[in-house]
């Protein structure tokens, strides 16, 4: 008898039960709940963050770099590239993040569907990990949604 096949049965089993330990699918916050916002020294506050890629591999061509930078008290302002976007980001354990209240100006551009990319990305992130001067986002699937790099 092959042994493969029960070989990646238990792979998958384990795999399965790895991706429910780590939390399943997101629970929708409450409305109740205050804004957790890291204090001034939480490594994503006060720094500008410029689009780095989409996606794994994607770079974007627009008239000015995507990039956001989230203020100490959890406003966040920047560009998708096109349009300036305000609204509202939450810090929370376990590097989690939430954007809410995004809200863009309505100029147009030759991009405007990249620029949309842009912020259906901010809008999906649920995680982050940052290593060294990268900003990475995850959605609520661990699915990379994109990259973004510290300015200098």
């Amino acid at each position: 008898m092959n042994k493969t096949p029960i070989g990646r049965a238990l792979l998958l089993a384990f795999v399965a039960m790895s991706l429910a330990a780590c939390g399943g699918k997101p629970s929708e916050p409450s409305r109740q709940d205050a804004p957790r916002i890291a204090s001034s020294d939480h490594p994503v506050v006060g720094q500008r963050w410029n689009l780095l890629l989409v996606g794994t591999d994607e770079r974007l061509s627009m008239p000015e770099t995507p990039h956001f930078v989230v203020a100490p008290d959890g406003r966040v302002t920047g560009s998708d590239g096109c349009n300036q976007i305000n609204g509202r980001v939450r810090l929370d354990e376990g590097n989690r993040i939430q954007f809410s209240d995004l809200a863009t100006t309505r100029r147009g551009c030759p991009q405007l569907e990249d620029a949309q990319r842009v912020t259906d990305m901010m809008e999906t992130a649920y995680r982050f990990l940052i290593d060294h001067d990268r900003l990475v986002f995850f959605g609520p699937d661990q699915r990379v949604l994109g990259g973004w790099r510290k300015a200098n």
